[in-house]
């Protein structure tokens, strides 16, 4: 009988806890299990993806993961989508992919080797048929392998203009570049002015540049403080142009010292609503101290009746479950 009660017990707690699992009604926050940093969020179709760093020491990124979801919820993680050992001039620090689709292919972008000038590596682009990969060398070299304007090239993200235009912000070292690229990502192309490389750095810019367009107006965003510490953080300024000039408004994402520090690195992706929007970024939970030890999060981005980002709550909970079909 004893024997009976206990069998009926264990299958009680394994239902009950079955049954939550299925209906998690959040994404909670981390989003997916592992050290993961500088996430870039796009939307494939239906699905929704994110291509971040593996947080290690530098000569241990050697590769990036990814991870898709149609709801925001659940995530499945696709391993080594690119790895060094596809790109002959990378040996070291593969960081922040920035990823698009066009031309009936999957682009990721890539900083390698932490390039410092007369060095070999910089960002460099890769190519796939599918979006999980397997990605490989579009050049054969890298796409940007000087330091100009000061900035050192890693943090690239590459955005897709109402005319089609492609440009690529990036930089890291305090100044942030924007270039133009040609439509097969094979080279920079230069300006109407005959300039390549235009420098747009704006105050207190540390690194990992992002750029939205919503209602005709350019809302150019960049991590500020030092990667490894707690004050880490995101701020924003708002321009007519693509080349600003982008004057700072203030902070949009930082630590709560409730919830984690050194939240900062993001990226945005828009939701089916007309204005729903979700801000995916990296923190450092309140138990860790290790500089690489990051998590990739994810919350809500609003925005006022004036159009100005409102400040965004970092949470435990994440967001609630939103499919785009």
């Amino acid at each position: 009988m004893k024997k009976i009660l206990l069998t009926s017990l264990l299958l009680a707690v394994v239902t009950i806890g079955t049954s939550a699992q299925s209906k998690k009604k959040t994404s909670g926050n981390p989003i997916f299990e592992g050290w993961y940093a500088d996430p870039e969020a796009i939307v494939y179709d239906d699905q929704y993806w994110v291509f971040p760093t593996y947080s290690d020491e530098y000569d241990k990124q050697l590769h990036f993961d990814a991870f898709s979801s149609y709801d925001l919820v659940t995530w499945t993680k696709h391993p080594y989508v690119l790895q060094a050992a596809d790109i002959r001039w990378a040996r070291r620090a593969m960081w922040a992919p920035s990823v698009i689709h066009t031309n009936g292919k999957y682009y990721l972008f890539f900083g390698a080797n932490d390039m410092h000038e007369g060095e070999v590596g910089g960002i460099g682009v890769a190519v796939s048929d599918k979006p999980e990969g397997p990605y490989k060398d579009a050049i054969g070299r890298p796409l940007i392998n000087h330091v100009i304007n000061g900035a050192q090239p890693i943090d690239q993200y590459v955005f897709r203009d109402d005319d089609g235009q492609y440009y690529m912000y990036y930089g890291g070292w305090g100044h942030c570049n924007v270039v133009r690229l040609s439509n097969d990502f094979r080279r920079v192309i230069p300006f109407d002015d005959g300039v390549s490389y235009k420098e747009i750095t704006p105050e207190n810019y540390v690194e990992g540049p992002f750029m939205l367009k919503r209602g005709g107006k350019y809302y150019f965003m960049w991590s500020e403080g030092g990667w490894g510490g707690p004050n880490y953080c995101v701020a924003y300024a708002i321009s007519d142009s693509p080349f600003g000039p982008f004057k700072r408004i203030g902070k949009i994402l930082q630590q709560d010292p409730e919830v984690a520090t050194g939240a900062g690195h993001h990226s945005v992706i828009k939701g089916k609503g007309d204005d729903e929007y979700y801000i995916i970024y990296h923190r450092r939970p309140l138990s860790e101290t290790h500089h690489n030890h990051r998590v990739t999060c994810i919350d809500r981005l609003t925005f006022d009746k004036d159009g100005l980002i409102t400040p965004v709550k970092i949470t435990f909970e994440g967001v609630k479950a939103s499919r785009l079909k």
